[in-house]
């Protein structure tokens, strides 16, 4: 039988890990392109020979998604294999009709083929939607593991915007391997929180490269994953994040009720800021597809550096960007400081988009006045600065995970607003993960 001609629909994560687990080396099927979304500036490059494997000498094509059809019928494709996260169920079937309708087959991968066993200790965080809390829980759990004197390896979901080869296996101990692997906003948001409570991070493009190395330095590996995707390892014990805010979704989007499905715990978290009937409408939707799964209720309370600097002010709000593009928030924790603290206004940053900011302001044209902040790349980070001053603000209100002065100059006074998780009542996360706390035993001394 000839190979099957196939087509990985991604987004620079989920798909180049599929590649690598189920069609890297498998002569029963040729990969004849990736496609790419929701990421800028992936379209356009290779995934390089050094990855792709002895059947792919001259690397694998990566197309925009939009050419995808168009790349169906030039390239004579049997199988598209859907490859990415959370976008909702009617956008994925909209995709599985005009496929089918092309005359390829429309697929996906399960989880358990595409996830690696590990030699030690598995706990994985994941989410039901991207911003649900999934990085402050994390947190959480390794200052858990840490306090039990164990060694925390964190394992980051991908996030490959640079060179794919480079990028194969990167390791994080110190905040000056950030600079060393050149990190996007986007990369710092997700390994400095863990390089600074004491954790060494990895991630990169080749996963089970990344787990062999990670388990020489490691009593247990912490997945920390992106967006709402399953976990590229088999976890021992899996935490899943809801949020009450976008109730409903956990049932609707693509895979986060796979997620739901497959918890073993799942947090309930923002509770302090959503409506108890969502709140309520989460818990129903949890006892009725895992009653098994424990509820753990938590909260995500701010804390506001300077707060006065904000009262009576012309505000302009910077929030986490995934969040608001394809997490599809309306607002964030640097909106709830503002409007708590007193801005006379929130600036619409509209009107002073810039560059790659106003396209994404036209591509997700929902956002409202805040401003996302893109930082997939240098272009986006000076475009983002240029947006902030444009916009003439009185004080900038910093609702991101890292502090964004760091990396960008912003020259109007500033604020910074940071969020833990707060579990509420029992049981809690200590309760949860107690086998994995436990302090190993001393071997008992030898009788002379």
């Amino acid at each position: 039988m000839p190979p099957i001609r196939t087509i990985l629909q991604g987004a620079a994560g989920r798909d180049f890990h599929n590649f690598n687990m189920i069609y890297r080396d498998n002569p029963a099927y040729e990969v004849v392109a990736f496609t790419a979304t929701q990421i800028p500036d992936i379209a356009g490059r290779k995934y390089p020979t050094e990855l792709a494997g002895k059947l792919y000498p001259k690397g694998i094509p990566i197309f925009p998604e939009d050419e995808l059809l168009q790349l169906i019928a030039a390239l004579k494709v049997e199988e598209v294999v859907f490859s990415y996260s959370d976008v909702p169920y009617e956008y994925v079937m909209h995709w599985a009709s005009r496929v089918t309708a092309m005359g390829a087959s429309f697929r996906f991968l399960g989880g358990a083929p595409t996830m690696l066993k590990s030699k030690k200790p598995v706990i994985a965080i994941g989410a039901v939607r991207t911003g649900a809390g999934k990085s402050q829980t994390t947190r959480k759990v390794a200052e858990l593991l840490r306090a039990a004197g164990k060694r925390v390896v964190a394992v980051r979901h991908p996030m490959p915007y640079g060179d794919l080869a480079a990028q194969a296996v990167q390791r994080f101990a110190s905040l000056k391997d950030l600079e060393k692997h050149h990190c996007t906003i986007e990369e710092m948001e997700e390994y400095e929180p863990h390089i600074v409570a004491g954790s060494v991070v990895y991630a990169g493009v080749d996963y089970e490269a990344i787990l062999c190395q990670a388990e020489k330095e490691a009593d247990v590996v912490l997945w920390d994953g992106g967006n709402n995707d399953l976990p590229f390892f088999r976890p021992d014990y899996y935490i899943v994040v809801a949020d009450p805010h976008r109730a409903g979704d956990e049932l609707r989007y693509y895979p986060g009720e796979t997620n739901l499905l497959l918890a073993d715990a799942v947090v309930i978290n923002k509770i302090d800021t959503a409506f108890p009937e969502d709140v309520d409408d989460v818990r129903e939707a949890v006892y009725s597809r895992n009653p098994d799964a424990v509820i753990i209720e938590a909260a995500s309370p701010i804390h506001v550096e300077e707060p006065d600097i904000i009262r009576g002010k012309r505000a302009l709000v910077i929030e986490d960007g995934p969040t608001l593009t394809h997490g599809e928030m309306e607002y964030g924790a640097g909106v709830v400081a503002a409007t708590k603290y007193g801005a006379a206004e929130l600036i619409d940053p509209r009107p002073f988009a810039v560059g790659t900011i106003q396209e994404t302001f036209e591509k997700y044209p929902d956002i409202g006045e805040l401003l996302p902040a893109m930082g997939y790349g240098q272009r986006q980070m000076k475009d983002l600065a240029a947006t902030i001053e444009k916009a003439k603000p009185e004080v900038v209100v910093i609702g991101t995970p890292i502090d964004l002065r760091r990396v960008i100059s912003i020259k109007a006074p500033t604020v910074r607003v940071t969020y833990e998780l707060q579990e509420i009542g029992k049981p809690d996360l200590s309760d949860v993960l107690a086998p994995f706390l436990k302090k190993a035993r001393k071997p008992a001394k030898k009788k002379s």
